[in-house]
């Protein structure tokens, strides 16, 4: 039976997971945002009800990108309980992945969101422009009312800054994971992002595995590969790229060229 704390934490990553399906929809609706108004506001400075317009559309606009960045520090504060699943053992990566199968499932969507919404968002500059328009008139108009705080508008702003702030958030939980748990070695969390490299590889590489999966989970499975790819380089001495590495980055990266799939 699980314990009150194990309940609050699995309620808690099953509410993460659904709101990072609502704001990945959210964030591919985004588009323009408010770069019309904007550049009318711009054109017209002295056009009081044109300056009012783009801040009207902005707040709604700020709130959703809020939403953002409160969900990657959610993901920050997550991923080391997965992790702490998935990686203390007491049994070997692939039979620890194999018996906390839904944990691992919880850990790839994670992943896929990540990658994902980081996608959308180099492909949307509408949302840092978007902001950086809000946070100007902020810093200017020191006295009027906005939809969140300048410090926190600050902060928002370095989020946005980074090229992928989903994966970074990820990068930063998992080193974090390893750093503040000196007793568990390295080792079990390198090992069980390795297995989950291999076990993705093995779907999306065999035919006969590949063939049956619709585009949607191809595309899944090797966002998947590669965000574990990228977390184990992250937190392995030697990194993935070395030959050392138990990921064969070379057949990884050709199976990438040549299996490639329409995107959804």
């Amino acid at each position: 039976m699980l314990s009150t704390k194990k309940l609050l934490e699995k309620l808690a990553v099953t509410s993460i997971l659904e709101q990072a399906d609502v704001l990945l929809v959210d964030v591919k609706h985004y588009s323009s945002g408010a770069s019309a108004e904007i550049r009318i506001a711009i054109q017209q400075p002295n056009n009081k009800d044109a300056q009012q317009e783009a801040l009207d559309i902005l707040s709604k606009l700020v709130i959703q990108i809020r939403a953002y960045y409160e969900l990657s520090q959610h993901i920050e504060q997550i991923i080391p309980l997965l992790l702490w699943d998935l990686c203390s053992g007491p049994l070997p990566p692939a039979e620890q992945l194999d018996a906390l199968q839904a944990t691992c499932r919880q850990f790839a969507r994670l992943i896929d969101f990540a990658l994902s919404f980081d996608a959308v968002k180099m492909c949307t500059p509408a949302l840092q422009n978007d902001f950086s328009f809000y946070r100007r008139t902020m810093s200017r108009e020191s006295d009027g009312q906005f939809a969140i705080p300048l410090e926190l508008a600050n902060t928002i702003s370095l989020f946005l800054a980074c090229p992928t702030p989903m994966l970074s958030a990820l990068i930063t939980a998992t080193t974090n994971f390893v750093a503040t748990n000196g007793e568990l070695p390295v080792a079990n969390t390198t090992d069980t992002l390795a297995t989950i490299v291999q076990v993705c590889r093995f779907m999306v590489e065999k035919e006969e595995n590949w063939e049956r999966l619709s585009d949607r989970n191809y595309s899944f499975t090797m966002r998947v590969m590669v965000g574990a790819i990228i977390l184990y380089d992250h937190i392995d001495n030697t990194g993935a790229f070395c030959k050392e590495s138990p990921i064969n980055i070379r057949c990884i990266v050709e199976l990438i060229k040549t299996q490639t799939r329409n995107e959804e």
